[in-house]
């Protein structure tokens, strides 16, 4: 795969990621979701950018997260260009590598942007370039929407640990750009071998 097909697929899963935060962040308040199906919902949550909510701790967490994470997207980006332009490496290593510059690079975009170009989403809808934006550089929060809550029940008492419990399955809640991200993962273990052949 060349260079050029390569950015083209980051540019277009960066446009579709966006295009959905966008259009949710602009038309429901936090927390509010719809059913589509009774397996899939979208609903509107925000979190600090990390897989599963998870937060760095201390007044500067969010901040250190954005900033880790901008340097990852710059390692991930030479990746990229060595993969095609130095290793001519296979099409999956190529779209694998894509996939994950795509997805970082989209939940960036929020991290660093959102909060000055948003207002909050607590109880109203945002704006977009509103005059009292909710946050500053680089502590803007991560939009997800897309909720797969295939089964929800409690778990048979003989199970261990968790016997007995309310239990959900798919419970997280996620964007494009996670999607983009865990796909691009997937390949690279589901096709080691064949992302890791490089090509003659």
């Amino acid at each position: 795969m060349s260079l050029f097909k390569a950015y083209f697929l980051v540019i277009l899963i960066l446009l579709v990621d966006q295009f959905s935060k966008i259009y949710v962040k602009t038309n429901f308040i936090l927390g509010e979701e719809v059913h589509v199906f009774n397996w899939f919902q979208i609903h509107f949550i925000e979190n600090e950018g990390m897989a599963w909510g998870t937060k760095i701790p201390g007044e500067y967490g969010k901040l250190i997260l954005t900033v880790f994470r901008l340097f990852a997207v710059t390692g991930i980006g030479y990746w990229l260009w060595d993969a095609v332009e130095r290793k001519k490496s296979s099409n999956y290593l190529v779209v694998a590598i894509a996939l994950i510059l795509a997805g970082a690079f989209g939940n960036i975009i929020d991290s660093v942007f959102y909060g000055v170009i948003f207002d909050d989403s607590h109880q109203q809808v945002a704006t977009l370039f509103a005059d009292k934006p909710y946050g500053t550089w680089l502590n803007g929060q991560v939009v997800d929407m897309f909720y797969f809550p295939f089964w929800h029940g409690v778990l048979p008492s003989w199970m261990p640990i968790w016997g007995g419990k309310e239990f959900t399955f798919f419970n997280a809640i996620f964007n494009i750009a996670d999607m983009a991200i865990s796909t691009g993962v997937g390949i690279l273990i589901v096709f080691n071998k064949k992302a890791f052949h490089k090509n003659n």
